[in-house]
C-alpha cells in the first residue's frame, strides 16, 4: 500500500512536471485556443492506451498505480478542458469552444485507439518471441 503511494506521488510530480513544462511551450492567453491541454489529453489518452494494452496485466499494482494514476493522471486534464471551453464561451468564441471540444473528443479516441492498436500489436509480437 505505501509503495502504491509512493508510485502515485512520484508520477504525480512527474506528470505535473511535464505538463507544467507544455504549458510554458505552448502559453496561451484566455480566450484563445488552449493548444497545451489539447496536446496534453491527446498524447495522455494515446500514452495511457498504449501502456494499459502493453504493459497493465503483466505489472504489480504499483507500476501501474505510478504510471496511471499517477504520471499520466496528473498529465491529463479533463478541469483544464472544462475551463477553457466556459472561458472561450464567456468571450462568445463559442464556435472556438465547441471546436475545441470536439477536436479534443474525437483526437483523444482516435489517440487511444491507435494507442491500444499500437500496444497489443507490441505485445503480440514479444509473445511470438518468447514462446
Amino acid at each position: 500500500m505505501i509503495r502504491d503511494l509512493a508510485a502515485v506521488a512520484v508520477g504525480g510530480a512527474l506528470g505535473t512536471g511535464l505538463r507544467f513544462a507544455l504549458d510554458l511551450a505552448f502559453a496561451t492567453d484566455d480566450g484563445l485556443f488552449p493548444l497545451s491541454t489539447l496536446i496534453a489529453n491527446i498524447l495522455g489518452s494515446f500514452v495511457l492506451a498504449l501502456v494499459v494494452a502493453h504493459l497493465w496485466d503483466r505489472s504489480p499494482l504499483w507500476v501501474r498505480a505510478g504510471l496511471g494514476a499517477g504520471l499520466l493522471g496528473s498529465f491529463t486534464t479533463f478541469s483544464a478542458l472544462a475551463v477553457a471551453v466556459v472561458q472561450l464561451a464567456d468571450v462568445d468564441q463559442w464556435m472556438l469552444a465547441l471546436i475545441y471540444l470536439a477536436a479534443t473528443m474525437v483526437l483523444g479516441l482516435a489517440a487511444a485507439a491507435l494507442g491500444l492498436r499500437l500496444g497489443l500489436a507490441r505485445r503480440a509480437r514479444l509473445d511470438l518471441v518468447n514462446e
